[in-house]
């Protein structure tokens, strides 16, 4: 019998989208409406980063064109041991190439709208890393039931494209067998991370950049320095959403990778639900909102997520600079002994010391035959190689 705080085994099973046997039990389909009340839902992701509640969070605000379901793996004693967060989109193959390509092909797309797209099952979130979905130990259990059950998956879902989305590279020994059983693993856009045994920003500064960089940021903070600029810290930005949400459209619209967009609504229930978890900092410059930082807290470290900014002022002001100075330096005031970034902007990280955080696309079509050759022609498709900042990273061999 499944273990459930609401629900029982036959309801759970009535609500499968599909179900089918596998070599280390059985798997079958749900919708979030099945899952949440149940002990396994709540227990599976209690100590991940992204909890039950962060996950039912995501599936019911960012929606776009993604269809959330979840892979349900029991053993051969009926034990559900797995529960494997996946959706469903249109993927463009040719995302996060360079500009002139991407021109060519929009091109094209005027005459053939669904060129160089398949139906693709996306393993993973939308907003952020995956994961497994198992407790730790039952994760090596996981990941090879996992590798039994995402074929029959994504052909019951009609899906032509199967990618494991951003899973973080101390996964790569659970998940050796994806790579000798057809899929390929890639390189996705890496994270950053920049260790804080300071005891504030200037300590930093004097230990661990270069003279030129210390007299190029001193350069940087003298624009502000007079100003009225404030920083405030809130776990809640319900009463002041409509007034920072346009800040998050500038960061967003302005980016040339596009694939979530939050919604007011995300924003809000993660600081009301997640509120032990979710920080959000906030710069006014004479009351006025400016910019803010959309983070989390987890084992110690920051989680510097997203950014809103006002690019009427973001620039001549390097806001940029001021805002990541303030954190190092609140992170430091309060006991936090590590600062992640996620992708992107990889020019001023690395003049500030930060050190790549590989993340790892596993990829296969589910046409066996043409898997054979996608995965000749797949790493031309690695995202990272349009980025020449990254090779300069110390540890990009890593990736």
């Amino acid at each position: 019998m499944i273990a459930a705080v609401n629900k029982s085994l036959p309801s759970i099973y009535t609500e499968a989208h599909f179900s089918w046997p596998t070599g280390f039990g059985r798997a079958y389909v749900l919708d979030l409406a099945a899952l949440k009340g149940t002990a396994e839902w709540e227990n599976i992701f209690a100590t991940q980063r992204k909890r039950h509640q962060h996950l039912e969070i995501i599936d019911e605000t960012i929606t776009q064109d993604f269809t959330y379901r979840y892979l349900v793996m029991e053993d051969i004693h009926g034990r559900m041991r797995s529960i494997q967060p996946f959706f469903l989109l249109r993927q463009d193959l040719l995302a996060g190439k360079g500009r002139a390509v991407r021109r060519v092909m929009d091109a094209m797309r005027v005459l053939l709208p669904s060129f160089m797209t398949l139906q693709t099952l996306m393993v993973g979130s939308t907003v952020g890393e995956g994961s497994l979905g198992a407790v730790p130990v039952d994760a090596d259990w996981c990941s090879q039931a996992l590798l039994s059950s995402l074929m029959q998956c994504a052909e019951k879902f009609k899906a032509s494209l199967i990618v494991m989305k951003e899973f973080p590279h101390y996964l790569r020994p659970l998940l050796s067998s994806f790579v000798e059983k057809g899929y390929a693993r890639i390189p996705s856009m890496p994270y950053t991370v920049l260790d804080l045994s300071f005891s504030n920003f200037e300590e930093f500064m004097q230990t661990r950049l270069s003279h030129a960089y210390r007299k190029n940021l001193r350069r940087k903070f003298k624009k502000t320095e007079g100003l009225p600029i404030t920083m405030e810290v809130v776990a809640d930005i319900s009463p002041q959403i409509d007034e920072l949400y346009p800040l998050y459209l500038q960061v967003y619209e302005k980016s040339a990778l596009h694939f979530e967009k939050l919604t007011k609504e995300y924003l809000c229930r993660i600081g009301t639900i997640l509120s032990s978890t979710t920080r959000f900092f906030i710069w006014r410059q004479s009351g006025k909102a400016i910019a803010f930082s959309i983070c989390s807290l987890y084992n110690n470290a920051l989680w510097d997520e997203y950014i809103g900014l006002d690019y009427q002022l973001a620039l001549d002001l390097h806001l940029y600079f001021v805002t990541f100075r303030d954190l190092f330096n609140w992170c430091c005031a309060n006991g936090i002994s590590r600062y992640y970034s996620t992708a992107l902007n990889y020019d001023p990280k690395l003049h500030l010391k930060f050190e790549l955080v590989p993340m790892d696309l596993y990829v296969r079509l589910t046409n066996k035959v043409l898997n054979r050759i996608f995965r000749l022609v797949l790493p031309l498709l690695d995202p990272t190689r349009n980025d020449p900042i990254l090779k300069k990273y110390p540890n990009v061999s890593e990736l």
